[in-house]
């Protein structure tokens, strides 16, 4: 006699799995109940030794001894001053955007008679 595999859920093999599973949680609940008696049992570890506030002020004294390191103030450049604290990149001269402006307008003019654009 063979038993082949059937279209249902096996029952007998979810009993199997549900029993297997119902041991193992009896079992963690025994270590847990053994592990918690075990641990009241254990003393605690000792605190650590408080440390006293004299050392601590005699660093904070020694740190105020300390000299700093001097920090570079960078001087602001003349330009910088000239305008009244505020910073502008240098602007040219009017007289020379207005002779680069003809000269420009010049090139697109002969451009434009050569029927290049």
């Amino acid at each position: 006699n063979m038993k082949l595999g059937g279209l249902g859920p096996d029952y007998e093999t979810i009993k199997e799995k549900v029993k297997k599973l119902k041991l193992q949680k009896e079992y963690s609940r025994q270590i847990n109940e053994y592990n918690m008696k075990n641990i009241t049992v254990v003393q605690r570890l000792p605190a650590k030794p408080q440390v006293s506030s004299v050392s601590r002020q005699k660093a904070l004294e020694y740190a105020k001894k300390i000299p700093r390191p001097k920090t570079f103030i960078a001087r602001p450049s003349e330009q910088e001053v000239k305008g009244a604290g505020t910073i502008f990149p240098q602007i040219p001269s009017l007289e020379s955007l207005w002779d680069r402006h003809e000269r420009e307008k010049e090139l697109v003019a002969a451009f434009k008679s050569l029927h290049i654009f």
